[in-house]
C-alpha cells in the first residue's frame, strides 16, 4: 500500500470534513471528477485516508479512537501532559455532550462515510477495468461498514446516510437517528458484499481491505450481536480460508515496522514516518527527553492492568516499558513508573509523530479469541475453544489454559486474555460494554468512580444536535 500513501494527502484535499447538516458544497463536484480509473483509485484512497489523516487533529486510528475506547476504561488515564480538559473529562468519566473529543470522533466517522458514499455512488458508471471497479466499490463498503460499526457501538441509534450528499436535498441530511438494528443490517450487507474482495494482495496494494478483513469484521459484528452460530461459522471460514493468517512467533512483531502487514495483520491503519503520515498513537506512551515531559499523555489507569501480566508473559515487555536510551546523549532514561510501549517507534524517539508503526485494527489473534468465545457461549468449553485460546496463550509463553473449567470460568479466563492481548488496540471499552462489565470494572479505578449505566453509550455531540434538531440525546445526558 506504499503508493497509496502518496495519494492520501492529495486525495484528501478533494473532500472537506463536513458535519451532518452543514452545506456540503465544498465536496468535489462529481461532474469534474470520477471520470477515469485513476480518479476512482484516488477517491477510494481518500476513504482510507480517513483512518490516518485529519489535519489539525489526531487521526482516527492514531490516538483519537483511544480517547473513547481506552481512556474511559480501567486501562488508561490522562497523564499530566494531557492538557486538553476534554481529554481529562473522558479520563475521569465526567464528560458531557459538549466534549470536543466526542465531536471530533463523530465528525471523523461521518467524513469517512461521506467519502465512501461518494465512491460507492460514482465509481460504477466509470468506463474502466471491471475487476478493479468492483474491487474499489467493495473496499469502500468495507470501510463504510467499519465506520458505522464504531458509530453504532459508541452511540447506539445513529443517522444512516448511504448516498453522495451532493445528489440529495440538503434537508435530507438533517435526518433523525436510525434504529441500531437497521444500522447493523446495513453493516452486515456491506460486509457480505466485501467478502468477495481478494484474499491477499501483492506490491503496492498490500494493506488494502481483503475478503478476510471483511469476514473478520463480520465475525466481530456477530460476536457483538451475540449471534454465536454465525460467529462460529465465519470464524471457521477465516481460519480455514485462503488468507494465510497465523500468529507471529514473537508478539513484538505485531508492532514491528519490519513485519508490517504480516501474517497476523488482517487489516491495519497504515502509517509512514514522512509526509505527515506518522502514527501519533506514540504519544500514548512517549516519555523521552526532548518530548518536553517525562510523563506521557496517557498512563495506566492504575496498577491493575500491569498486574494482569505474569512475569513470564512475553507481552508484558512489549506492552510496557520503564526505561529508554536517549538517542542524542546515549543516556539511559529510567522512569518512576511503567508506560505503554506498543506504538513507541524507537527509531524516531525525538520526533514521535513520525512513528511508522501501523495500528492493528483487526488481527488474527482476535479471530482465535473470538472463535473461542463463540464456541464457549454456544457449546461450552469444548476442545475447539481450548485449542483456539491456547494458541494465543502459548505464543505469550503462559502455557495452556487449565482444563476442565466451567463455562463461566472459561468465559472469565477468555475476557482476561483479551485484556492482556489488546491493551491500547481500541478494544477494551467495546469488550466491557458488550459483556456488560463496564461499570463493575471501571468503578474499581479511584479516579473513575463517576461511571454509571448511562456510560454504556456516549452522548451525541451537542454541536451536532444544534446543527440538526432532529437528533435526540442519549439517556442521562
Amino acid at each position: 500500500m506504499k503508493k497509496i500513501f502518496i495519494l492520501f494527502i492529495v486525495a484528501g484535499t478533494l473532500y472537506s470534513c463536513n458535519k451532518l447538516g452543514e452545506n456540503p458544497s465544498s465536496f468535489i463536484v462529481k461532474e469534474q471528477f470520477f471520470k477515469t480509473q485513476a480518479d476512482a483509485i484516488s477517491g477510494v484512497t481518500a476513504v482510507y485516508g480517513s483512518l490516518t489523516i485529519d489535519p489539525g487533529e489526531q487521526p482516527m486510528y492514531g490516538r483519537e479512537i483511544n480517547f473513547l475506547t481506552d481512556m474511559t476504561t480501567d486501562d488508561l488515564s490522562a497523564g499530566p501532559s494531557a492538557i486538553n480538559p476534554n481529554v481529562r473529562a473522558l479520563s475521569s468519566i465526567t464528560y458531557t455532550s459538549s466534549d470536543d473529543r466526542l465531536q471530533v470522533m463523530w465528525r471523523q466517522f461521518y467524513t469517512g462515510i461521506s467519502r465512501a458514499n461518494v465512491a460507492i455512488d460514482n465509481i460504477p458508471p466509470i468506463q474502466m477495468d471491471t475487476t478493479v471497479r468492483n474491487r474499489l466499490v467493495r473496499e469502500s463498503k468495507f470501510l463504510r461498514a467499519l465506520f458505522y460499526f464504531d458509530l453504532v457501538r459508541f452511540w447506539g441509534d445513529v443517522p444512516l446516510v448511504l448516498h453522495d450528499p451532493i445528489s440529495i436535498d440538503l434537508n435530507g441530511l438533517k435526518t433523525n437517528r436510525n434504529p441500531s438494528a437497521d444500522v447493523y443490517k446495513q453493516i452486515i450487507a456491506d460486509l457480505k458484499d466485501a467478502e468477495s474482495l481478494p484474499p491477499t494482495y501483492t506490491g503496492a496494494n498490500i494493506g488494502r481491505a481483503t475478503g478476510g478483513a471483511a469476514k473478520t469484521l463480520l465475525l466481530k459484528v456477530y460476536l457483538t450481536r451475540k449471534d454465536w452460530v454465525n460467529a462460529i461459522a465465519i470464524a471457521q471460514q477465516i481460519i480455514n480460508g485462503p488468507y494465510g493468517y497465523g500468529l507471529f512467533a514473537n508478539y513484538a512483531d505485531v508492532f514491528n515496522k519490519a513485519t508490517k502487514n504480516g501474517k497476523e495483520h488482517v487489516f491495519s491503519a497504515q502509517f509512514e514516518s514522512n509526509g505527515g503520515l506518522g502514527n501519533s498513537s506514540t504519544l500514548m506512551g512517549a516519555a523521552f527527553a526532548g518530548f518536553g515531559s517525562n510523563v506521557p499523555a496517557d498512563i495506566p489507569a492504575d496498577s491493575s492492568v500491569y498486574k494482569q501480566f505474569s512475569s513470564n508473559d512475553t507481552r508484558k515487555a512489549v506492552t510496557f516499558y520503564q526505561s529508554a536510551v536517549n538517542p542524542t546523549t546515549g543516556v539511559v532514561n529510567v522512569y518512576p513508573s511503567f508506560y505503554f510501549g506498543k506504538y513507541v517507534d524507537r527509531s524516531v524517539l525525538l520526533t514521535p509523530a513520525q512513528s511508522s508503526i501501523n495500528f492493528p485494527i483487526l488481527r488474527y489473534a482476535d479471530v482465535l479469541l473470538m472463535y473461542a468465545e463463540a464456541v464457549n457461549e454456544a457449546q461450552g468449553p469444548i476442545s475447539e475453544a481450548y485449542s483456539s485460546i491456547n494458541l494465543v496463550r502459548n505464543r505469550a509463553g503462559t502455557g495452556n489454559l487449565t482444563p476442565g473449567l466451567s463455562q463461566s470460568n472459561f468465559r472469565d479466563s477468555l475476557y482476561a486474555e483479551r485484556r492482556r492481548e489488546f491493551v491500547q488496540e481500541a478494544q477494551r471499552w467495546f469488550d466491557l460494554v458488550r459483556t456488560g462489565q463496564l461499570v463493575q470494572a471501571v468503578s474499581k479505578v479511584a479516579t473513575k468512580t463517576n461511571i454509571s449505566a448511562k456510560n454504556y453509550l456516549f452522548p451525541v455531540p451537542q454541536s451536532e444536535i444544534s446543527l440538526n434538531p432532529q437528533l435526540t440525546q442519549n439517556t442521562g445526558y
